[in-house]
């Protein structure tokens, strides 16, 4: 049967029998809630969500979103000539770039297209990137399309996107712990650790001794807002790279869905607001979304490698199988047992000349390299 798409663009407008028959909803992230809060929170993002059906029936979802960004906040980590950032930045117009991005752009993983089971994976992504290239053509001032993040065991199906003229991109990997179910405790992980990184661990709880620890309810992130999205704006000044800065009122929205499956944990010094986490309790694993940090108090206080142990912490107290740390900082995460997990993008100039020109160069680029730590005994 004839696949066809249907595109909306806003979640409400989406009929209930649609979830319920692509039975995406059971991972929290392909739920109306969790979409609903971050459309509501960052009004100055086109969302548009894609579903295709066959016949009367939903048989896959694609999240999208449409985003500034700045060329050179794309080409300034990637290892290259001087003479070809000019021409890959004079290509783009050398400052905004407009991106739809399929996929969803504020987490790290393969949460952007869901295909029903029991249809062809192949046929049925097909149908997507179909989808995608109708909303290309039809969105005025676009400049690129990326389509992200894909485990390797998914490439079998994705690497079709090269016959719609993407190129295919390796970018950093998510750094994953996997948890043993005999970890009660933060002791009994530690003690599975070698001293140099047991050692480790405890200096980072000790220097951070000083500090006090709140789980935010969403009255504390109703009235610590402000102090949030400054935190975390100094993590997005700090980080490699960027695509778009969250409106944290999205996680009023969240905590008010999700009640305790969605943790903001705050960090005080003196009353003043140094450092926070946020995570989601997503089925058995636990997924850190973004931090913030006071860099002028973290080397003392160790905020940072503070809020690495409570990730720990926290994915044992919730007996989840796996804590995935994201991307960035791979080296340090590493050192708490985090081991890299591929991810490969796809991305395509809107234009077919500078998409030509485009594609050698995204097939080149190289992610950076780190050093793997084997930490348990």
């Amino acid at each position: 049967m004839l696949l066809n798409s249907k595109i909306f663009k806003r979640v409400n407008d989406i009929p209930q029998s649609y979830w319920e028959s692509v039975n995406c909803c059971t991972n929290i992230y392909y739920s109306p809630e969790f979409l609903q809060a971050f459309e509501s929170a960052n009004t100055d993002i086109d969302f548009n969500y894609i579903f295709i059906l066959k016949g009367d029936e939903a048989v896959a979802f694609a999240n999208t979103q449409i985003v500034t960004i700045g060329i050179e906040t794309i080409t300034k980590n990637i290892r290259m000539s001087g003479k070809i950032r000019r021409l890959v930045n004079n290509m783009f117009c050398k400052n905004q770039i407009r991106v739809l991005f399929c996929g969803n752009v504020f987490l790290s993983g393969e949460y952007g297209t869901f295909l029903k089971d029991g249809e062809d994976k192949i046929e049925t992504f097909n149908a997507i990137a179909k989808a995608v290239k109708k909303l290309t053509k039809k969105t005025k001032k676009l400049h690129a399309v990326f389509v992200k993040d894909f485990e390797n065991e998914s490439l079998y199906i994705t690497d079709n996107l090269e016959s719609f003229d993407y190129a295919a991109m390796h970018v950093e990997p998510n750094l994953i712990i996997l948890l043993k179910p005999e970890w009660h405790s933060f002791d009994d992980y530690k003690n599975a650790l070698k001293s140099k990184y047991r050692v480790k661990a405890n200096k980072a709880d000790s220097k951070s001794e000083t500090l006090e620890a709140k789980f935010f309810t969403e009255d504390d992130i109703k009235k610590h807002k402000n102090q949030l999205q400054e935190l975390y704006q100094n993590t997005i000044d700090n980080a490699d790279f960027n695509a778009q800065i969250l409106n944290l009122d999205t996680y009023v929205h969240l905590k008010k869905a999700f009640k305790e499956k969605f943790v903001v944990k705050g960090y005080f010094l003196d009353d003043q607001l140094v450092g926070f986490l946020s995570a989601m309790q997503n089925e058995r694993h636990l997924d850190a979304h973004f931090i913030g940090i006071d860099y002028a108090k973290n080397k003392k206080f160790a905020i940072y490698p503070r809020i690495l142990n409570d990730y720990v912490r926290l994915g044992i107290n919730t007996k989840s199988d796996q804590i995935n740390l994201g991307r960035t900082a791979s080296e340090i995460k590493s050192t708490l047992g985090a081991e890299p997990k591929a991810l490969t993008c796809y991305c395509k100039h809107k234009r077919y000349i500078p998409n030509q020109i485009l594609k050698p160069f995204i097939k080149n680029v190289h992610i950076k390299t780190f050093k793997q730590h084997s930490v348990f005994k």
